[in-house]
C-alpha cells in the first residue's frame, strides 16, 4: 500500500491506478450511461491481460500456482505411498509354490445378494 507523494514507493500501484482508469475511461467513452452493466467485462479484460511484472496473467498465474500444488500433493502422496509399501514389504515373506503342494484357503461367505 503507498501513499501519494510517498517518496518510498514503487510506482506498482500508481501504474495499476492508471491502467485501471484508462480502461474505465474508455468503457464510459464507448458505452456512455450503460457503462456500469460492463464493469465485469473491464474486470475480466484486465484479469486476462498480460502483466509484465508477474509475466503473465493474473488469471494464469493463479491457475499456475494451483497447478503446481497439486503436483507437489501427488509426488507427496506416492513418496507416502512408496514408504508405506516399503515398512510393509518387511514383513512379508515371498512364498513360492509348486504343483501337488497343499495350501490352506480362507474362505468367506460373501455378504450382500450377488446378482448376475
Amino acid at each position: 500500500m503507498s501513499t501519494a507523494y510517498h517518496p518510498e514507493t514503487d510506482g506498482q500501484s500508481k501504474r495499476t491506478i492508471q491502467t485501471l482508469e484508462d480502461m474505465m475511461r474508455a468503457c464510459v467513452i464507448d458505452f456512455g450511461k450503460g457503462w456500469v452493466k460492463h464493469l465485469p467485462l473491464c474486470e475480466f479484460s484486465y484479469n486476462n491481460s498480460y502483466h509484465a511484472i508477474i509475466k503473465a496473467a493474473p488469471y494464469e498465474a493463479l491457475i499456475q500456482e494451483t497447478t503446481e500444488k497439486i503436483v507437489l500433493i501427488k509426488q507427496r502422496i506416492q513418496a507416502a505411498q512408496d514408504r508405506q509399501k516399503s515398512y510393509a514389504d518387511l514383513k512379508r515373506k515371498p512364498m513360492e509354490f509348486e504343483v501337488g503342494d497343499k495350501v490352506m484357503l480362507k474362505v468367506s461367505p460373501w455378504k450382500g445378494v450377488v446378482r448376475f
